[in-house]
């Protein structure tokens, strides 16, 4: 409707006062109902060319969209495992404000809690295990000084014999002294056999039974890592909300969230809108733009376009067990995604995270129209004229935003 006024007043309009005044026709003489259109043929169909270029220079150049929200993200509130809940630390309530690291609920340890204790009563085992071992040691060790003493006698017994036996052969006999051989070679057998088993039980003290030992530190440390995941805590600052457990319910981590904890820094001071695929070669980073949010009233919210995501959702491919068919997005038109953040501190500090707003992007030539020297006439014109008609959906934005209050509160009974 602007538009149409607009363009009227430099094409309706002179046409209507050339008739007028130049041509003496009047209204309801010579310009009825009936001759409207032959006589003002020139300046009707001049309004509507212009007005239709108007509209499409501005909403080309300018865009706008319907499709922006203030986006915020959430965090799911999950065990690691599935379980019944035994204790809720949390009221009752939708909203709820909680630190990093407060306790939200616990669900059911008795087989973790048994697990810890049968691996804290191994560790009691082995090291018991490894005090009978240092007395099996101390056993070896006399074994070995006895074996030793048995084998010295017998050792002193036949160096005697062979000594008597080389001074007078017929005092010790050859017999004799096979049989001392022999019981020394036993002896020496059973000091090996005294040593081996001191070194076993040895290597069982420094190097099986501690390494057993730290298994079993190792399962006990499992142990109570499984029974700590059983309570499920606040891992940053922020709000708990739809949090409705009770003790005895089920939760499952794939199928069944506790509730969501909203971040105390979630809002990320941004919307993200998105502007119709025509827009692609328009929007750029840097553009200034407005935004009209409902939940906060009367007021126009300067923007600046922070980025563009340079790809179309609609058209992404994920796996499946389907080959994609182009023909599943037909009548679903992807937008283009934009960032906007707002132009100065805090500006979205009033506006509720996930509040839906209506968004204007502005072109600026400013900077091409006052550096650029090898412009020609017809190019200065026209970014002119682009920047100039961005005023026209600067002022359709703040109708919309002085209109909307009563259009939702008065006309439609919201």
């Amino acid at each position: 409707m602007f538009e149409t006024l607009f363009c009227s007043m430099v094409t309706l309009l002179p046409d209507y006062l050339f008739r007028r005044y130049v041509q003496g026709k009047r209204i309801g003489h010579e310009i009825t109902l009936y001759s409207v259109w032959y006589e003002l043929r020139y300046g009707i169909v001049s309004c509507l060319m212009l007005t239709i270029s108007l509209i499409t220079l501005i909403f080309y150049f300018h865009p706008s969209s319907t499709s922006a929200v203030s986006t915020f993200r959430v965090l799911p509130i999950l065990p690691e495992g599935s379980g019944r809940v035994a204790e809720v630390f949390m009221p009752l309530s939708l909203d709820t404000e909680v630190k990093a690291g407060d306790p939200l609920f616990k669900l059911d340890s008795s087989r973790q809690e048994a697990d810890v204790t049968t691996a804290k009563q191994q560790i009691v085992e082995i090291e018991g295990e490894i005090a009978l071992a240092q007395s099996e040691l101390a056993v070896a060790n006399a074994e070995v000084e006895q074996a030793e003493a048995s084998l010295k006698q017998a050792q002193d017994e036949l160096d005697t014999k062979q000594e008597l036996f080389q001074r007078n052969a017929n005092v010790v006999s050859e017999r004799d002294i096979e049989k001392l051989q022999t019981t020394v070679d036993a002896r020496q057998g059973a000091l090996a056999a005294a040593q081996a088993n001191k070194d076993l039980v040895e290597t069982k003290i420094n190097v099986a039974l501690p390494a057993t030992l730290e298994s079993a530190r190792a399962r006990e440390q499992e142990a109570e890592v499984e029974l700590s995941k059983m309570t499920v805590y606040a891992g940053v600052d922020g709000t708990v909300s739809q949090f409705v457990l009770r003790p005895g319910d089920i939760v499952n981590p794939l199928m069944r969230p506790a509730g969501v904890l909203i971040p105390a820094d979630s809002q990320q001071e941004r919307i993200v809108a998105g502007f119709s695929q025509i827009e692609a070669q328009v929007m750029k980073t840097g553009m200034v733009a407005e935004a009209f949010c409902p939940s906060v009233p009367f007021t126009i919210i300067p923007l600046v376009v922070t980025d563009v995501q340079n790809a179309i959702a609609s058209g992404q491919v994920t796996a499946g067990s389907q080959l994609f068919d182009a023909s599943q997005t037909s009548g679903k038109q992807g937008t283009v995604t934009a960032i906007l953040e707002p132009l100065y501190e805090g500006g979205l500090d009033k506006l509720p995270p996930g509040a839906s707003c209506s968004v204007n992007a502005y072109t600026s030539n400013h900077e091409k129209l006052s550096s650029d020297e090898n412009l020609g006439t017809g190019e200065f014109v026209f970014l002119h004229v682009v920047d100039t008609v961005g005023i026209v959906h600067a002022i359709m934005i703040r109708g919309q935003a002085l209109r909307y209050p009563i259009t939702a509160l008065v006309l439609t009974g919201h």
